[in-house]
């Protein structure tokens, strides 16, 4: 059974039907969904879908797109969630962080430093509680791989990876994971194909980011987690081995990048 260590089910594309999304990737052969959060007003509808849905977990964090509008109460609020989350067997991480550098509202001098100083404070929240990280890694390799450094949350995944061998290997060495997904189906996208590729299959795990990053079979279109099979299968096939064995080792990477998954797969 598949993984998809990456979804966004509570987003408006789905229409509040988040939980029938699931019931079909789980007739699809997807055993477990990760929903991350992005803001402080969304950690109620994740957690609620993973309460209602056996193969929905979640992640609580603030995405650095949100960050313009947070307020600094709100990453008081997210440790006092994290703690009493701690008691929810479905409750495995802390995400969706990071740092976007894509976004020319994003990249100005003060957007710049509040994106960092709020990551920061979500990596000592990962570290002091034993969590892994979901990371938004966008036009940031290297500015995040230098915070995870410095404050040493205890492992995760790099979220739609792309970027360099070097940099893999960097987060690979920090005992980070990379996530692949629709991207990886287009043959035009050769740097992402290349690392698929190439990248020692047990750092990889797979993700939709549904309802984002369409696999080339659905773009444009809404993407969902019960396409995640067909992703492992495009790896399958760039690897040149079997899918069952992609299918394999993306859910023993997935056990490892998010520990406390171990308890409902």
């Amino acid at each position: 059974m598949w993984i998809d260590t990456h979804v966004h089910l509570d987003a408006r594309e789905y229409g509040g039907a988040g939980a029938d999304v699931a019931r079909q990737a789980l007739d699809a052969g997807v055993s477990m969904i990760v929903i991350v959060a992005v803001e402080r007003g969304n950690f109620d509808a994740v957690a609620a879908l993973g309460a209602g849905s056996p193969n929905i977990c979640y992640a609580l964090g603030i995405h650095p797109i949100c960050v313009p509008q947070a307020q600094d109460e709100d990453l008081d609020y997210l440790r006092e969630r994290v703690g009493a989350a701690m008691l929810d067997p479905r409750f495995v991480g802390i995400g969706e962080i990071g740092l976007d550098f894509f976004i020319p509202e994003l990249c100005t001098p003060a957007m710049r430093d509040k994106q960092e100083r709020f990551f920061r404070e979500q990596l000592r929240i990962a570290r002091d509680f034993g969590l892994p990280v979901l990371t938004h890694v966008r036009r940031s390799q290297d500015q995040v791989l230098k915070h995870l450094r410095q404050i040493g949350p205890p492992g995760g995944i790099a979220h739609a990876f792309n970027g360099s061998f070097q940099q893999a290997q960097n987060y690979i060495d920090l005992g980070f994971h990379l996530g692949f997904g629709g991207n990886m189906t287009f043959t035009r996208a050769l740097q992402i194909r290349r690392l698929a590729t190439e990248l020692p299959l047990s750092s990889i795990v797979l993700e939709t980011d549904s309802p984002d990053i369409a696999p080339t079979w659905i773009y444009p279109g809404r993407n969902s987690p019960d396409q995640l099979p067909g992703i492992g299968a495009t790896l399958a096939e760039l690897r040149g081995i079997g899918v069952d064995d992609v299918c394999a080792a993306a859910r023993a990477a997935s056990l490892a990048a998010i520990p406390r998954l171990a308890g409902l797969v």
